[in-house]
């Protein structure tokens, strides 16, 4: 999907060794392998999960979920035999997410997976507004002298989302930052500037929290096709297209986010560099 992570088996993960550290030199794409995220993955030793996983963007800090970083842990499971029944339950800091593969062939894979019902709540985003919102629609966000109507969610991290006329004039290095790191968002912003194509196809760029412009992201394409149904601008059933990718988001009637993707392993190597001089 463009969105490209690496992913590393773990005895356990709850006192991975310095992780931000490793996770700024491995996605470096100069001096590292490059990645847009390092995902640390181990066999689950809590009931109701098969898996367990943390990630970690580019630039070190720790994400709650990642959509196609949880499909792509997915696809490696699968691909190295660690896997292969039919369903995959793999728990993340945002809860468990639970997966279907629906194809294989060869090294490319297909996933439908439940990310969860979206928080719409200020509080649950997280926003630092004057007073909470039940849902964050259309909200006039200010920057400097310009304002912005936005369209705020969490699917286990928080999302902004802007509605647009024209993609191409929309400069993403430049307000992408602005909005991530604006100080209504107190733990930054994943921002989507998403444009409607008819009632059930949307086109998005994508500019996330702490791996800047990214070509693809999972949690950001459901957050997007959950942003125009509650706009009325799209059915509940949106197919989405990345710079990356197309994908399949259904907003179900229980509430509940169902995302439908590829996945492809493309490399397995060993990573010999160690600043910390240790064994």
């Amino acid at each position: 999907m463009g969105n490209d992570f690496l992913v590393v088996e773990a005895e356990e993960i709850e006192s991975l060794p310095a992780p931000d550290e490793l996770a700024l030199q491995m996605c470096n794409r100069n001096y590292g392998a490059g990645a847009d995220g390092l995902v640390f993955v181990a066999r689950s030793r809590e009931a109701g999960s098969d898996f367990a996983s943390r990630i970690f963007n580019s630039d070190g800090s720790e994400a709650g979920v990642s959509g196609n970083g949880t499909r792509c842990v997915a696809a490696y499971l699968y691909q190295a035999g660690l896997w292969n029944e039919q369903e995959i339950k793999i728990r993340t800091a945002a809860g468990v997410k639970h997966g279907r593969l629906i194809s294989r062939q060869g090294v490319n894979f297909e996933f439908e997976f439940d990310m969860g019902k979206p928080d719409l709540s200020s509080l649950g985003v997280p926003m630092a507004l004057g007073r909470p919102h039940e849902r964050v629609v259309r909200y006039p966000l200010h920057l400097g002298g310009d304002m912005i109507e936005v369209t705020c969610l969490s699917m286990g991290n928080p999302q902004c989302v802007i509605f647009v006329r024209d993609l191409e004039a929309v400069n993403l290095a430049e307000i992408g930052p602005l909005i991530e790191h604006h100080p209504v968002f107190p733990d930054r912003a994943n921002v989507e500037f998403a444009h409607v194509l008819s009632p059930d196809k949307i086109e998005i760029r994508i500019w996330e929290r702490g791996a800047g412009h990214t070509l693809s992201s999972g949690t950001g394409s459901c957050a997007a096709a959950v942003a125009a149904a509650l706009n009325g601008l799209t059915d509940r059933r949106v197919n989405v297209q990345t710079e990356g990718g197309a994908s399949l988001v259904v907003w179900r009637d229980d509430g509940s986010v169902a995302l439908t993707a590829s996945a492809e392993v493309i490399y397995e190597g060993r990573w010999l560099r160690n600043d910390r001089g240790d064994a």
